[in-house]
């Protein structure tokens, strides 16, 4: 035990004497450590916010949209891949045969476009949503505020009716009374008949700057369409969920006369298959960017074998001395692995230190930008860099160590 002791305050004491060359040594292992703690904070934050985007649309639902036959709905080759592509198939009949399946509930299909609206000498590109009247209801983040929702009948009967996001309102109308005022949009005049309640951004689509439409007029009256870009179903029991899909799956199949699952030119997409989908895309992204991290260790590991070698080199004497009075071949390499091994473990200490620091950093920074993004430093996070750093030491201290052990005490004091 006492020769333990002795190898530890021999190492500590040469980290204290040699300070400006002890802080170079340390850099690479600080920079390695808080890359590895900011990389999954960074990741874990960004994951989080885009499920919790996602699942602003609710986390009970399943979506059915058109799909380009021959090409899975995951592909980038699909519709959602390809800019300018329209899949004409999907009719407003194909979502209410798919609300029929006893496991669904409240439902309701849309149609997205852009057009520019006007209120006097103002205009505004804006988003255009043709949707069934019972959005209303179905998406619980779609509140009415002020005047009321558009109807059915509104719909059946082609009514030039709207309801206003909170920032075309506020564009338009300021702080005055909007409903029954009216807007044009593509030189058609449409009654406000209700404001929205403000919303926000999800997935860099801005509710607030979007009018809501029956979407039949929309069909009818502005894009001269009979199709619907996709609908949305509410799931009653979760637990029937797979099954759900293969029943709105096959329900689909008799619309489209689709006997091969090759032909489908439409998809059925759960938010639980999405989260799946993302939790395996960013933990390839996690493992890749660790990767990547790992090389600033393994750099900062060469600085210290480096940094080691110089230490045996300049304290030969002191070995040989140490032997000659009967330091053992382990204690000199006691010696030099411990004053490695705590470089490590200090660089360690303050990388992960530093990672706390620059993860509130960038979450005060992302706020300030508008963006409600958390950069958890996790417990796992600590111990993957801590831990990768004590490992640089160790492995890298060993040849050094092992060099300085080797030394015979006759040949160690004739260098001096």
């Amino acid at each position: 035990m006492h020769e333990l002791i002795v190898s530890i305050k021999l190492a500590l004491g040469n980290i204290r004497s040699n300070v400006g060359r002890t802080v170079l040594s340390l850099l690479g292992i600080i920079i390695g450590v808080i890359s590895v703690i900011l990389v999954l904070a960074l990741g874990a934050g960004v994951k989080e916010y885009v499920v919790g985007q996602i699942e602003s649309f609710g986390s009970n639902i399943i979506e059915v949209e058109p799909k380009v036959p021959k090409v899975s709905k995951n592909s980038s080759e699909n519709i959602t891949g390809q800019f300018g592509k329209q899949i004409t198939t999907f009719k407003l009949d194909d979502a209410e045969a798919v609300a029929k399946i006893s496991n669904l509930g409240l439902w309701y299909g849309g149609v997205m476009n852009q057009q520019v609206a006007s209120f006097e000498n103002k205009n505004k590109q804006s988003n255009i949503m043709g949707m069934t009247a019972s959005v209303f209801e179905a998406d619980e983040k779609t509140q009415v505020i002020s005047g009321e929702p558009f109807t059915e009948d509104d719909d059946l009967g082609l009514k030039q009716v709207a309801v206003l996001g909170s920032g075309i309102k506020k564009d338009f109308f300021g702080d005055a009374d909007a409903v029954g005022q009216s807007i044009k949009i593509k030189g058609q005049r449409f009654q406000v008949k209700g404001i929205l309640k403000e919303r926000g951004s999800s997935s860099f689509f801005d509710f607030d700057n979007t009018i809501y439409l029956p979407i039949k007029t929309l069909q009818k009256k502005l894009l001269g369409t009979d199709y619907i870009q996709f609908a949305v179903f509410k799931i009653k029991d979760m637990n029937k969920l797979e099954l759900t899909i293969l029943e709105a799956t096959d329900v689909m199949r008799a619309q489209h006369s689709i006997k091969k699952a090759e032909d489908e030119d439409f998809a059925v997409n759960s938010i639980a298959e999405v989260k799946d989908i993302l939790d395996k895309v960013f933990n390839v992204v996690n493992y890749l960017l660790l990767a990547l991290t790992s090389i600033s260790l393994i750099v900062g590991g060469v600085g210290i074998m480096n940094v080691m070698y110089v230490a045996v080199t300049e304290r030969t004497f002191e070995i040989g001395l140490r032997k000659s009075i009967g330091a053992k071949k382990s204690d000199i390499l006691k010696q030099f692995l411990f004053e490695a091994v705590f470089l490590t473990v200090l660089g360690g200490i303050i990388g992960v230190a530093s990672g706390f620091f620059l993860s509130g950093f960038f979450e005060k920074l992302a706020s300030d930008f508008g963006y409600a993004l958390k950069f958890p430093v996790t417990l796992w996070s600590v111990i993957i860099g801590f831990g990768f750093s004590a490992l640089t030491g160790l492995i890298f201290g060993i040849y050094p160590a092992k060099k300085a052990s080797n030394l015979s005490p006759m040949e160690a004091l004739r260098k001096e």
